[in-house]
């Protein structure tokens, strides 16, 4: 079966995008799935939650007193808010660290506003402003603790790296040789597998969650501090305050969403093969509906990302993008 997130201008379908969508349930295996399910997906910035992990296990967090948010904001794909730049700023203040050895590119803050206000300063836009700046910090901090020199801590040789790919082999099931490898937006290593092994991540992830284990403390971060993932009109953040602890879902780039319903062990890998955002946040929240995350009327408070209306420039409402597929053997999930 198909998945489709139609742009609708009156009556008319005028776009397209195909959508891939896989669940997966930690012990049933696969429980739903659209589109091309094997399809080799990079997990981008959605591998967030599994490479802040070590920073739990192994104590990183303790010994810097990371709070919650700072957590958070280390599987964070931020606006660049001034939460966001402060957190950042505030991890590598605690482990020590200066603001320079982060090796993220500097870019603008994505929020229009934080980028208006950097602007109306007379700054320029630095590192800490990427919006990948939360899990540099992270990555700095982990090295650190760990007594390894933080330099090159981007390059795939480097420890901090070759942790992060244990990461990702020790969730996905996957050997190291097995897993397709890139370099991601903001210069760390990046991985590929399949949608469907990748969805099996998320439910394994989902349930060391839900037993307690120190997944359950990322998970927990993100839940309750949600502004700290995205920000200021965020879906990923807007979701997670809504639904709470029942699910926490992350955005990867080029149309890519990644999450886990811990309570249901059951986890979901959702691509846009075109990359377009726009189609892949509309697809999470028809994926949570069918889940049954969300009810109806949660789903309506989501509407800006359910549903979002196409505007003109006259601010006429002149359409409207909608999912049309559906999951119904997620009903089956966990019987």
């Amino acid at each position: 079966m198909s998945g489709v997130v139609s742009v609708v201008r009156g009556d008319v379908v005028e776009s397209r995008h195909a959508v891939s969508v896989a669940v997966w349930h930690e012990t049933e295996g696969q429980v739903g799935s659209v589109g091309d399910e094997t399809a080799m997906t990079f997990y981008r910035s959605a591998a967030k939650p599994m490479q802040a992990l070590p920073l739990v296990e192994e104590g990183v967090v303790g010994r810097f007193g990371l709070t919650p948010e700072e957590l958070a904001l280390c599987c964070a794909s931020h606006e660049g808010e001034l939460a966001h730049v402060t957190g950042a700023r505030s991890i590598l203040a605690k482990a020590g660290a200066d603001e320079s050895l982060l090796q993220c590119g500097a870019h603008a803050p994505f929020s229009p506003f934080a980028a208006q206000i950097l602007a109306a300063g007379g700054h320029a836009p630095d590192r800490i402003h990427n919006n990948c700046s939360g899990k540099h910090a992270g990555m700095i901090a982990f090295a650190l603790a760990m007594g390894w020199d933080p330099e090159h801590y981007q390059e795939a040789w480097h420890p901090v790296q070759q942790r992060m790919l244990t990461e990702v082999e020790r969730w996905t099931g996957v050997a190291r040789d097995g897993i397709r490898k890139g370099i991601d937006g903001c210069g760390i290593p990046c991985f590929a597998v399949p949608l469907d092994v990748m969805a099996a991540s998320f439910a394994r992830y989902a349930a060391a969650a839900s037993r307690g284990e120190p997944a359950a403390v990322v998970v927990d971060a993100m839940t309750t501090n949600s502004f700290m993932v995205g920000g200021t009109g965020r879906t990923c953040t807007e979701v997670m305050e809504v639904a709470g602890d029942r699910v926490f879902v992350k955005l990867g780039a080029e149309g890519v969403y990644g999450g886990g319903v811990p309570s249901q062990g059951l986890g979901f890998a959702i691509k846009v093969p075109d990359g377009g955002r726009r189609a892949v946040e509309v697809a999470l929240i028809r994926t949570l509906e069918c889940l049954g995350v969300l009810d109806a009327t949660e789903v309506e408070r989501l509407r800006v990302h359910a549903n979002p209306d196409v505007m003109n420039t006259r601010g006429e409402i002149v359409g409207e993008i909608r999912a049309e597929f559906d999951l119904p053997a997620i009903a089956t999930a966990g019987a």
